[in-house]
Order: C-alpha cells, then sequence, then structure tokens
C-alpha cells in the first residue's frame, strides 16, 4: 500500500454563522468558479455551531480578514491511501475504517494529532506539518511513502527522524467525550462537476442561505434534527454529505448513488470544543468500527467529529462505543 503526501499546504478555519454573509463571495468563487482562483483543496462543512473551511493557502486568500474567521494554528498536510493496483477486495470496508489500524492508530499511539475528512472519493488524513518526520518514521514500515510534486508522485525522502525519536505509546483508548446520534439520514454523494452550473444556484442556497429547509412535519434540531451539510471540491472531484431531505431538492439523475441507495446515521463526538491538540480521538472511535468490520465516514469540524455509519448499524455502534466508553477497553 502507497501513502501519499499531497502537496497543498491547508489551512483549517472557522466562520460564524453571524459572519457568514462576510465570506460568501469568497466561498462561492471557491465552490463554483475554480478556474477563477489557483484553489486545488476546498471543503466546506457546516455544523450547528459554525463553518468549517479547509482550502489550500491559495485559496485562502479569497477569504476576507474578519473577526469572524478564526484560523487554527500550524499548517496541515493530507495524507492520502491508496491501494497499489486497486486489488483490494469489493468487500474492502468504507471510509476511515479501513485505515483506522494501519494509519490512525499508529498515529495516535506516537500522540500525533490528526484531523479527518472522509469524502465520496476517498479519506484524507490532516497532519501539521511540523509532525510530517515523526509522522513518516511512524508509518513508513507499513507503507511505501510517496509525495505528490506538481502532480507527479515521487519517493518521499526521509526527514531525519531517528530510531531513537519514538514517543511513549498510549496503553489505553477509552472513549472520554460524549456521543451522541441526530435523528437525520444522511446521504454521501458526488456529482459530475460539468453538471456543477446547473444546480449551482441551488447550492448555493442550500449553502448559505436556507439554513435548512424543512419539509412539513420534519422534526426540529430541539428534537434531534441537526444542520449539517459537507461540500468539499478536492483536484477536480466534488463530494456531497447531505441529509435525505435536502437531497430530495436536487433533479433526479443529478447526484450519484450507490447500488444500494444506502443512508448513513451520524454519531456526533464531543460535548465542549475538542480543539485540535488531543490525540486519539478519531482512534478511540474507528478502532471499535473497524473490529467490527463497520464501514465509516469519519469528518472532523473545527469543533466537534462527526462519524457516519450504515443506518442498520447504528444501534449496535453506539451499544460498542458506549461499551467501550464505559469500561476503557
Amino acid at each position: 500500500m502507497e501513502l501519499h503526501i499531497l502537496e497543498h499546504s491547508l489551512k483549517v478555519a472557522s466562520i460564524a454563522k453571524e459572519g457568514i454573509q462576510i465570506c460568501t463571495h469568497g466561498l462561492i468563487k471557491l465552490a463554483f468558479l475554480p478556474s477563477k482562483t489557483r484553489c486545488k483543496f476546498f471543503s466546506l462543512t457546516e455544523t450547528p455551531e459554525d463553518y468549517t473551511i479547509i482550502v489550500d493557502e491559495e485559496g485562502f486568500k479569497e477569504l476576507p480578514e474578519s473577526e469572524h474567521l478564526s484560523v487554527a494554528e500550524a499548517t496541515w498536510l493530507a495524507l492520502n491511501v491508496v491501494s497499489g493496483g486497486g486489488s483490494s477486495s469489493s468487500s474492502q470496508p468504507i471510509g476511515v475504517t479501513k485505515i483506522a489500524k494501519s494509519v490512525i492508530a499508529p498515529l495516535a499511539d506516537h500522540n500525533i494529532s490528526v484531523f479527518m475528512l472522509s469524502t465520496y472519493q476517498t479519506d484524507f488524513i490532516l497532519v501539521r506539518e511540523r509532525d510530517l518526520p515523526m509522522v513518516m518514521h511512524t508509518l513508513s514500515s507499513e507503507f511505501t511513502l510517496l509525495r505528490v510534486v506538481n502532480g507527479e508522485t515521487v519517493a518521499a525522502n526521509s526527514l531525519g527522524v531517528s530510531n531513537g525519536f519514538v514517543k511513549p505509546k498510549m496503553v489505553q483508548r477509552p472513549i472520554i467525550h460524549p456521543l451522541s446520534s441526530p435523528s437525520n439520514m444522511f446521504c454521501v454523494t458526488s456529482l459530475n462537476p460539468d453538471t456543477l452550473p446547473t444546480v449551482a444556484t441551488l447550492l448555493m442556497d442550500v449553502m448559505f442561505y436556507s439554513s435548512g429547509v424543512k419539509e412539513p412535519g420534519t422534526a426540529t434540531e430541539d428534537s434531534g434534527h441537526i444542520r449539517f451539510f459537507s461540500f468539499s471540491l478536492i483536484e477536480g472531484y466534488i463530494s456531497l454529505v447531505m441529509d435525505e431531505q435536502t437531497t430530495r431538492r436536487f433533479p433526479n439523475n443529478v447526484l450519484f448513488t450507490s447500488a444500494s441507495g444506502e443512508l448513513w446515521k451520524m454519531v456526533r463526538i464531543g460535548g465542549q470544543p475538542l480543539g485540535f491538540d488531543e490525540c486519539g480521538i478519531v482512534a478511540q472511535i474507528s478502532e471499535p468500527l473497524a473490529t467490527a468490520d463497520i464501514p465509516a465516514y469519519y469528518i472532523s469540524t473545527f469543533k466537534f467529529d462527526h462519524a457516519l455509519v450504515p443506518e442498520e448499524n447504528i444501534q449496535s455502534v453506539i451499544g460498542a462505543l458506549r461499551t467501550n466508553e464505559s469500561t476503557g477497553k
């Protein structure tokens, strides 16, 4: 297996809900007019608390300075696991589950904090640029490490981390943050970039203006229904995560769907904002799911983390995670 270190230098930022109008012009340009920018990596996720932006340094220039814009300290790099030759079994777990034990757990063992972005196409593991030497040292025994330079993959040179530079391993990873599961059901989908102009007005409304139009009789956030929407445009590929009600606003045959038309339920991690320094949060969730062979997408945001699991697995997932939470096993 190959681990690609992408060439994008990334910023992670939060835009307060009350300040989104100030940033809308730049965000629309990044999402819908990529040819007008040099941005190659852009992701926007709305939660009840705020908007989380992951964007490369070129794209970050499109955002105005504002008191409503908070930027995480440090520059981040994106890692991507690529199965050599595409020979993996078709039954291979989806999303973060397939990299939980080979990537997420070893990084947690070495006290390296990660920020996850699962998309329709793949999973991106974001690490701080300053942690890259330790990341490479930790994962070099399991993966062929390659750097992407000007779109081409080249061998990643050792960054001089000696075998003696190993942080102590964590013995246990009990779940220490509160878990909740909103009532919404979600779709993880995509669309052909060529069709983006035909739904641009609708997407802009969903992203910035509608605040989640609810159908009559739909539950409110007070009864467990939350606002969550994620749009990513990364190296020309579009990924969308939205609840089932929002998908109904789109014309037929625009959104990609899996053969099973699978719906996903969310596990939200965190009672208070999680911050960026704690290590092992993604591993606490993904390792039990990997052990149970339950596929999962994982999206970190500025304040909380979110795992998406198949609808039919949600009760067993919550049970397994809460067992891990209560016993510390």
